[in-house]
């Protein structure tokens, strides 16, 4: 490991713990603002159950297997990640905060903004969940609603809707846990649906409405955008797994056998099975060999995957959005790479469907490996290890300019607005001062 390079600024590391898969990439933006892959890491995931940790020593051996062939690859020394976080802990909730404002003549800037966000973190949450991520949802300048981006407009009081998304403060500790244990720093923790969603939708779909339903190993992990703004997220407690389960119980396999047949004979839609052909087993030591019908396989994948898109549907009505999603549903994760898992998807839902792969923010010339979906995650945590970098290394005097790149008047921007503490002795100050014109009486 001598000859490896000290990971450069400019390289960001992203590590999916996933359920099935341990996966660690390393990119870095190329001249043309795309994602250049410049090393890849996965093994078979071991002690992560249902997107959580249940087993440390088991998810650390296989964190440090992951990133050390990420490393051989891309010929560097890491020394920090992004990582994702998913499971059935995972809630959202609806908040609006209120920020009442010193002067209506001066602009509203991002210290406000950020100050509304920072509201959101005292908020009292049920004992042993901590908040991960808060995202602003439209803003309210005295009483002018739906207002994307405040920043630049005049007024006394600012009103936002908030999207809070919480977790277990164990279950996050415990990825924190792990990672250490690997020898690297946590970069930033981002939610795993979150993540996938910047890896595979476009812009035009997030405006339009479009759910993202990324299937894992353990977990499936659901995005709701409308207007592009994140409305709704959830985490069901099934994925691929209970598929496979499903397949052992019921053709009487073994595990890795139940697996196999999956990937390379299971469809989700029995009735695009056509040939029918028998699928032969081999027999355990000695045992008679095992056939089982295609068509027989297809109707046992069918009826699990028809059970989690009705937990999809039924959080998608529950969001609010159901008539709202022009996009449709997208697939994405290992579990959309079962053969008709979109047709089942569009005839079970009623609404259109792709499968979306992380191919759109690339460079040319990526493996062909990575385009698979079940890199979504890994990608998104790059594409936003790489925002955060961006964000990092920009010069400071681009904080006082608006989105347009216009810089604000030098008297609004650089002018520091009184605290509190000042307002209120200015205050004292002038009514004491006031004092001496009064008589005893309390008139003037």
């Amino acid at each position: 490991m001598s000859e490896l390079i000290p990971q450069p600024h400019d390289v960001v590391v992203a590590l999916d713990i996933g359920t099935t898969k341990v996966c660690c990439l390393a990119g870095r933006k190329n001249d043309y603002g795309k994602l250049e892959i410049i090393g890849v890491g996965k093994v078979e995931s071991a002690g992560v159950l249902r997107g959580v940790v249940s087993n440390i020593e088991k998810t650390v051996g296989a964190i440090r297997e992951a990133v050390e062939i990420c490393e051989r690859n891309a010929k560097m020394k890491f020394n920090s990640v992004h990582v994702g976080i998913a499971g059935q802990h995972i809630k959202s909730l609806q908040h609006r905060g209120i920020l009442t404002r010193d002067s209506d003549h001066t602009e509203i800037v991002d210290r406000d903004i950020d100050r509304l966000v920072n509201d959101m973190f005292k908020l009292v949450l049920p004992p042993g969940d901590k908040i991960i991520h808060v995202f602003p949802q439209e803003f309210t300048v005295d009483s002018e609603q739906g207002i994307t981006d405040p920043v630049g407009m005049c007024g006394v009081r600012l009103e936002a809707n908030f999207h809070i998304i919480t977790g277990q403060i164990t279950a996050i500790n415990n990825i924190y846990r792990c990672i250490e244990k690997a020898g690297l720093k946590v970069a930033d923790l981002t939610l795993e649906p979150i993540a996938s969603a910047d890896a595979t939708l476009s812009d035009e779909e997030k405006q339009a409405g479009v759910a993202l339903v990324d299937i894992g190993g353990g977990t499936t992990d659901i995005t709701i955008f409308h207007e592009g703004i994140i409305r709704h997220t959830a985490v069901i407690p099934f994925g691929g797994n209970v598929i496979t389960a499903d397949i052992k119980e019921g053709c009487t396999v073994m595990q890795p056998q139940a697996e196999k047949l999956k990937i390379k004979f299971g469809s989700a839609l029995a009735n695009e099975v056509y040939d029918n052909r028998i699928i032969t087993i081999p027999g355990l030591k000695g045992r008679d060999h095992k056939e089982i019908s295609e068509k027989n396989l297809a109707r046992i994948i069918q009826a699990r995957m028809e059970e989690v898109l009705d937990y999809v549907l039924w959080e998608i009505r529950r969001s609010g959005y159901e008539r709202k999603l022009i996009g449709g549903i997208v697939l994405t994760g290992g579990g959309s790479l079962l053969a008709n898992t979109d047709k089942l998807s569009e005839m079970h839902t009623g609404m259109s469907c792709r499968v979306g792969a992380p191919v759109e923010n690339l460079a040319h010339g990526y493996h062909e490996s990575v385009s698979s979906p079940i890199f979504s995650t890994g990608i998104g945590l790059l594409l936003r290890g790489l925002q955060d970098l961006e964000i990092d290394t920009a010069p400071v005097e681009e904080s006082n300019s608006d989105k347009n790149g216009k810089h604000e008047p030098s008297n609004v921007s650089e002018e520091k607005e009184p605290s509190w503490f000042e307002n209120v002795f200015k205050k004292t100050k002038e009514w004491f001062e006031a004092e001496p014109d009064m008589d005893f009486n309390g008139k003037f």
